[in-house]
């Protein structure tokens, strides 16, 4: 069983965003050349996420009104109280940043059949920004045959 890995780099956009890769992992498992296994898609930060679902605009809405009203940003939060942490002169105030992340999922793992990803009619993989904008990283893990 050969193993291939691979990064997706995403600039994102200030806020809350979601964007769609299924089409660059897609892209990556095309160069490997394997058939039969899985790819592993895992977040390198602490205030981003994935999911599987459907790309349709006004559910991507829905879903960022929905973590808005479940993490409101204005809330009161002990991580936002950057004088009492060392941080970066930059260090923004994020903290339903992380708890949203933490909410949803860090990796997904998606079967690979004949060549290509085992997602069903209606799924993609979505990829939330949750604190941008910012340049961020996604490894990409192939693995079969």
């Amino acid at each position: 069983m050969g193993i291939k890995q691979g990064w997706i780099e995403i600039a994102t956009e200030p806020g809350v965003n979601i964007h769609n890769l299924t089409g660059r992992v897609e892209a990556l498992l095309a160069e490997t050349g394997i058939t039969q296994g899985q790819v592993l898609v895992f977040c390198c930060h602490t205030t981003t996420a994935l999911a599987i679902n459907e790309d349709e605009v006004r559910l991507l809405e829905d879903l960022k009104v929905y973590l808005r009203q479940l993490v409101p940003p204005e809330a009161r939060y002990l991580h936002n109280d950057l004088h009492l942490r060392d941080v970066p002169p930059d260090e923004p105030m994020n903290a339903h940043a992380h708890i949203a992340a933490m909410l949803l999922h860090n990796s997904e793992i998606i079967p690979v059949v004949d060549g290509k990803l085992g997602l069903g009619t209606w799924q993609s993989l979505l990829f939330f920004e949750l604190d941008g904008p910012r340049t961020r990283r996604v490894l990409v893990q192939i693995s079969g045959e």
